[in-house]
């Protein structure tokens, strides 16, 4: 029996680009279906008032606000695409390489899109161009349809090199290159305006937090099914993460941030997002994970399980401390109150019951005090923040307009004090080392005081063992 190579083996063909035969086969017979842009319901019409605020705050700038592009993650593989935050919040769209610009003129601004158009059959990007040939993305709404989506002029991105935006506020965004292929600079003063601007949520972004929060309750309680099965068939850490991820991805745009699942001795690591440990039947086990909406809106909800059902005593006295900071930070959230108020108010719990167990050679006094700060070993990290477009959203603010500003209603915050022991050091007893524990709410400010909206988990460690048993029982 002889071999027999295929047929042209040993030739050199051309690129398949430079093929006449194959790019007019390629061009012809394809049925021209429309495809409408499908923004989150009631998103233009949010981004239109956002901008209207925006023209109030800067009625003589330009501004230029560039969506991004998705990284590279290797070789010509790019990681998933998530548009720049300002971006979405200026516009109600996710597109890729987009463009907002926004011109002055008597009485406001006027806005523009600048959209790549998908290549379609006929073209040669159709094939050739992998971000926005429809061969390779399928096939994608037109710019008339975005127009007519969004409510806002569309022009192709081909044409904003005939503006003159020299002297215009930019976003520096994924893709850093597109301020200096435009003669641009990053605006510094842009990022303060936006961050402020986006501080105090309309009822619009208000239901969407609602939505990403429920969703992300509904993940607790998924993840929480799958503690057998992560523990008995040695799948650990990682397939929990996976759950919730999965999760996400399936009931909105993914996870928010990289969630972090941490069982025993991994539970004080505050970004434990390697998640390559196995599931301990009898540690307490930290997960902080947030679904990200549709509309890209995220939560950030943190709860310590008790992995078999029920806290050591030892992870139950740690998790008390805890939850009495967390209700005392909670206290705080309400209109007029210094942002920073609920931070002093749960840290003078923390610091209180280090010293009531000894773990403090200062002070309460001193251990609180700026010059001080020795029970902060056990609580390194800041224990909350704004949320919303951003895990940590409007981070560009100044102090005086965030850390220093009184609340508002419409602000959406975290609240997530902890402790942290890790099972190397050596200031705390033997019988502590490993434990860590966080418990974080989403808070909403109200008129008359505050709304937990992540308030459907309980906080109480009778509460979270009650609710982790029932879970344990249910089928996945």
């Amino acid at each position: 029996m002889t071999d027999q190579r295929p047929p042209h083996a040993g030739t050199r063909s051309p690129r398949i680009a430079e093929i006449k035969a194959f790019t007019d086969f390629i061009a012809t017979g394809w049925d021209d279906t429309p495809v409408p842009a499908n923004p989150v319901e009631g998103a233009a019409e949010s981004a239109a008032a956002h901008r209207q605020r925006l023209s109030e705050r800067l009625p003589e700038a330009t501004v230029v606000v560039h969506s991004g592009t998705a990284p590279t993650r290797n070789d010509d593989n790019t990681y998933l695409f998530r548009p720049d935050s300002d971006f979405v919040w200026l516009t109600g769209c996710q597109a890729e390489d987009a463009v907002l610009v926004m011109t002055p003129r008597p009485g406001g601004h006027d806005a523009r899109l600048y959209l790549p158009p998908p290549f379609r059959p006929g073209e040669d990007g159709f094939f050739r161009d992998m971000n926005h040939g429809e061969l390779w993305v399928g096939a994608s709404p037109g710019l008339q349809a975005w127009a007519e989506a969004l409510q806002i002029n569309v022009a192709p991105l081909t044409t904003l090199d005939d503006l003159d935006l020299k002297g215009a506020f930019t976003i520096q965004t994924a893709d850093a290159a597109f301020a200096a292929e435009h003669g641009l600079e990053p605006s510094a003063l842009l990022d303060r305006h936006l961050s402020v601007l986006r501080m105090v949520k309309d009822a619009w972004e208000i239901g969407q937090m609602r939505l990403a929060i429920d969703a992300t309750v509904a993940g607790f309680a998924a993840v929480a099914r799958e503690i057998p099965r992560a523990i008995g068939e040695g799948l650990g850490e990682r397939w929990l993460q996976g759950t919730f991820d999965r999760h996400a991805r399936t009931h909105g745009n993914g996870a928010g941030y990289t969630s972090i699942v941490g069982s025993g001795p991994h539970a004080p690591v505050l970004h434990w997002v390697r998640c390559d440990g196995p599931v301990i039947p009898d540690a307490a086990l930290l997960l902080d994970m947030g679904v990200e909406a549709k509309s890209l809106y995220t939560a950030d909800v943190t709860r310590t399980l008790p992995a078999g059902g029920t806290f050591s005593p030892q992870q139950r006295e740690v998790h008390d401390l805890v939850e009495k900071a967390h209700s005392a930070g909670m206290a705080q959230i309400r209109p007029g109150v210094e942002y920073l108020d609920f931070h002093y108010a749960a840290m003078e719990v923390i610091a209180q019951g280090l010293h009531d167990w000894g773990l403090l050679q200062v002070s309460v006094d001193e251990a609180l005090s700026p010059q001080g700060q020795q029970f902060r070993r056990y609580l390194a990290c800041g224990i909350g923040h704004h949320l919303g477009l951003d895990v940590h959203d409007c981070g560009h603010a100044e102090y005086d307009e965030y850390a220093g500003a009184p609340l508002e209603p419409g602000v959406v915050m975290t609240v997530e004090p902890g402790l942290y022991f890790h099972a190397n050091d050596l200031t705390v007893p033997p019988e502590l080392r490993g434990i860590g524990v966080r418990l974080e709410d989403d808070l909403l400010v109200t008129p008359d005081g505050a709304e937990v909206l992540s308030g459907a988990l309980p906080i109480d460690a009778a509460g979270v063992e009650a609710w982790t048993q029932a879970r344990l029982k249910e089928t996945p």
